[in-house]
């Protein structure tokens, strides 16, 4: 960790990042020190102002996480920040050991925790008022005088507000006097509105004086909303964590709140030219909490600007921004096109230019792709997730022919239920490519998989470009219906040839029928994909 960086924009406005802290909290994420340190790097990437790494002292993790960071850390636009609490009720600051542990972390920032709610100082913390008053004040001067800076969490602030108004900015102006750069009002339970959050910020700053910023949580759907209320209300200093990642429901999401500050208010908050990062680094310290990132997610997911309806369709083939809030490119998404029943002919042109194919001039050939979308969906298929198949119907209607490059005359799959509880499957496919008649059989750890080996077996030979492709995902899903085992089953298969992924779908009564349509055309893709040209 190298001392503290040349700050990239200006210290007005601030960007405090909690992943690392806050964040690990939510259910289903367990990080590691090497973790930590590799979101550190994302997140500096990125351009926040302040990275909050942990609790040195509290437990060894996050004393591991600071020691390293000083050596393996070397950040260009960030400062590292450690969390911790004030001093202990009847013990003197100097005396405290979570406070020399905070020092002891060599962090240039530190965040204290206080409590601003009387209920929580008498019932929490079982001390008076004053004596909580005290703890804040000396901590900040101590920490102060050791040449940190020092930001203070009003913990449970809008609930103690509610309580107690006077108290509560009776914190604020202690820990403000005491030296505290920033006063962050805390929406601890989640349970703030808008209206309520600007309400109380406005009052408070009003009353106070101090510098102040927002930690909201999400309990109410609003975290986002109450923070950029905030910031309207008069608040310099945001807190969130990346895709909102947090106990219970989560915290304010990083992106949306930096994507809104720069789009939306016209205020820099991030280095130039770092918002176009914003999917890539969302889907990054997805991949690192090994979480999967939300498709949904404003912003930086893969929906975010997906268009399915026709008559989005027919006016964004106009103007894209008749249906889209801000060009995508500037958060580094992409408009996509989705094909499905609902699919118009503007849908269908939109989505060959993506493909790279002009349709505009052909409205038999358009009509053509509509009807045989909506027939195959009506069975069962869908298109919107798997736009490999979509693309080899376009060019089979288009070409006037299946693009083929082989012919099958008989698969099947075996699983065999051995004595000892094991199982072997083995499966054999017989197929003709380049005029060559083909019958191989492999095994494999299911059945899908050993079809998948046995289509290898029988196709590397004649078609080397197969060996750099693998199955990357398989997902099945049954249909609506009331047959109970024998209903339509539809499957999604993923493949790769470690340059990009496709998609391909299959719909069947039977769930190896439908994996074998999958694998077959996720296979004439990848050759499609490789420039092979298909067999006459």
């Amino acid at each position: 960790m190298t001392d503290a960086p040349e700050a990239a924009v200006s210290d007005d406005f601030h960007v405090f990042d909690t992943t690392l802290r806050d964040g690990a909290q939510r259910e289903g994420i367990n990080l590691t020190v090497a973790d930590k340190l590799t979101l550190a790097r994302h997140l500096d990437d990125y351009g926040v102002g302040f990275i909050e790494g942990g609790w040195p002292g509290a437990n060894p993790r996050d004393t591991e996480f600071f020691q390293r960071a000083r050596a393996e850390l070397d950040l260009q636009h960030a400062q590292l920040v450690a969390f911790g609490a004030t001093r202990k009720a009847g013990v003197r600051v100097e005396d405290d050991p979570q406070v020399a542990a905070l020092l002891d972390s060599q962090a240039p920032v530190i965040t204290l925790v206080a409590k601003s709610h009387l209920g929580h100082v008498e019932l929490a913390l079982r001390t008076t008022p004053e004596e909580n008053l005290a703890m804040v004040r000396d901590t900040v001067a101590h920490l102060r005088s050791h040449g940190r800076r020092v930001f203070l969490d009003c913990e449970h602030f809008f609930d103690g507000y509610a309580l107690d108004p006077a108290y509560a900015k009776q914190v604020v102006r202690t820990a403000s006097d005491a030296g505290a750069d920033v006063v962050v009002l805390c929406d601890t339970n989640g349970g703030m509105l808008p209206a309520q959050v600007s309400a109380v910020v406005r009052t408070v700053l009003a009353d106070t004086g101090a510098r102040l910023g927002i930690h909201a949580q999400d309990d109410t759907g609003c975290a986002v909303a109450n923070t950029l209320a905030a910031v309207d209300a008069g608040a310099t200093h945001v807190q969130c964590t990346a895709n909102g990642y947090g106990e219970r429901v989560g915290n304010s999401n990083l992106f949306p709140v930096v994507a809104a500050l720069e789009l939306k208010y016209g205020r820099q908050v991030l280095p130039p030219g770092k918002l176009t990062e914003t999917t890539r680094i969302s889907h990054a310290i997805a991949e690192v909490v090994n979480l999967t990132p939300s498709t949904h997610q404003p912003y930086v997911g893969v929906s975010a600007f997906a268009h399915k309806a026709g008559l989005h369709a027919s006016a964004i083939k106009v103007d894209p921004d008749l249906y889209q809030h801000i060009d995508p490119a500037l958060v580094g998404n992409t408009m996509r096109m989705l094909v499905s029943d609902m699919a118009g002919r503007a849908s269908i042109e939109l989505k060959g230019k993506e493909l790279g194919i002009d349709l505009s001039d052909d409205r038999e050939l358009v009509g053509r792709v509509v009807a045989r979308v909506k027939e195959r969906e009506l069975a069962g298929y869908t298109y919107e997730a798997a736009d490999a198949s979509f693309e080899l119907l376009l060019r089979e209607e288009a070409g006037g022919k299946q693009l083929r490059y082989f012919t099958v005359e008989s698969w099947r799959a075996i699983v065999e239920d051995r004595p000892d509880g094991t199982h072997a499957n083995e499966a054999t496919v017989k197929l003709w490519a380049k005029g060559e008649r083909i019958v191989a059989t492999a095994e494999g750890n299911g059945p899908v998989n050993a079809l998948d080996r046995a289509l290898r077996v029988a196709l590397e030979r004649i078609y080397p470009q197969l060996a750099t492709m693998e199955l990357v995902d398989y997902k099945v899903r049954i249909l609506e219906g009331a047959l109970g085992t024998g209903s339509i089953t539809r499957v999604l298969v993923s493949t790769s040839d470690g340059r990009g992924e496709w998609s391909t779908v299959g719909v069947a009564e039977n769930v190896i029928a439908a994996s074998w349509q999958a694998l077959d055309d996720a296979y004439a893709y990848g050759l499609l994909r490789a420039g092979v040209e298909p067999q006459d």
